[in-house]
């Protein structure tokens, strides 16, 4: 067995919680950061789904017709649970890896790469499920969700999280400085747009129908949307999806994280 300072460590689930415990005390004392990510897409549901959906009426094409401010809620969900978990693995982590050094600090203790990667991750979902909680919550009180089976958002959103933090953890290994930040929101904010967020899928030429169809904002709206309203696309298809994404997302970020911080 090797040994001394470049001996690999062992990844233990118990020392990726450690990472989870120590955001959890941080945020003890910058809880407002949360409640901005419920609010956010309370205020886009309240902009769009209430201020339009008294223009556009009810949504056809979903197994049965719904109303707008039902189409919209599970989409806006969906990317609340992608930008809190994005956030988390890009602009925060960035930070922690240059700025404040923070994981320097952190891998001298028994703590290993990978530990550090898997419970930044875990974290988002700490964060996804509880933005998840309370978003249903809410948007079930004004009858937007058909509960129980709603409950399966909270599921989903933690996949979406685990997704999109893996991915989001593989993207911060390639940010050369702040400005790259830009970058990212070039992708995220188009995907926002055109991912069945306001609109069926089936309103785009078909062209532009197959771009939609492959990106991951797409399947994690199908997902929650299918919780939501019992309707919508295949699950399956985008839980594989988004399983497979988040698996192979994090294997290549812990390999490239191991290049950048290992001593």
């Amino acid at each position: 067995m090797p040994t001394g300072a470049s001996a690999e460590i062992p990844l233990r689930p118990g020392r990726a919680w450690t990472m989870v415990e120590r955001n959890l005390m941080i945020y003890r004392h910058t809880w407002p950061v949360l409640l901005a990510e419920i609010f956010e897409p309370m205020l886009y549901l309240l902009a769009f789904g209430v201020g339009v959906g008294l223009l556009v009426g009810d949504v056809p094409g979903l197994g049965a017709s719904i109303s707008y401010p039902q189409f919209v809620a599970p989409a806006l969900l969906a990317t609340a649970a992608m930008n809190g978990a994005m956030n988390e693995t890009t602009f925060n982590m960035y930070g922690k890896l240059t700025t404040d050094k923070t994981y320097e600090s952190i891998l001298t203790t028994p703590m290993s790469v990978r530990s550090v990667a898997l419970g930044e991750v875990f974290w988002a979902l700490v964060r996804g499920a509880i933005v998840a909680t309370v978003f249903l919550v809410v948007v079930s009180i004004f009858g937007l969700a058909n509960l129980p089976e709603a409950l399966l958002v909270i599921p989903s959103a933690l996949l979406i999280g685990f997704a999109f933090a893996a991915v989001g953890l593989l993207t911060v290994t390639f940010l050369r400085s702040w400005q790259d930040f830009q970058l990212i929101q070039l992708v995220m904010l188009p995907m926002f747009l055109f991912a069945t967020t306001f609109f069926p899928l089936d309103v785009y030429p078909r062209p532009v129908q197959v771009f939609v169809e492959v990106l991951p904002l797409y399947h994690s709206v199908e997902l929650v949307r299918a919780a939501f309203l019992g309707t919508g696309g295949n699950p399956a298809v985008a839980v594989i999806y988004l399983a497979v994404l988040g698996i192979v997302a994090l294997a290549v970020a812990v390999r490239r994280l191991e290049d950048t911080l290992r001593p």
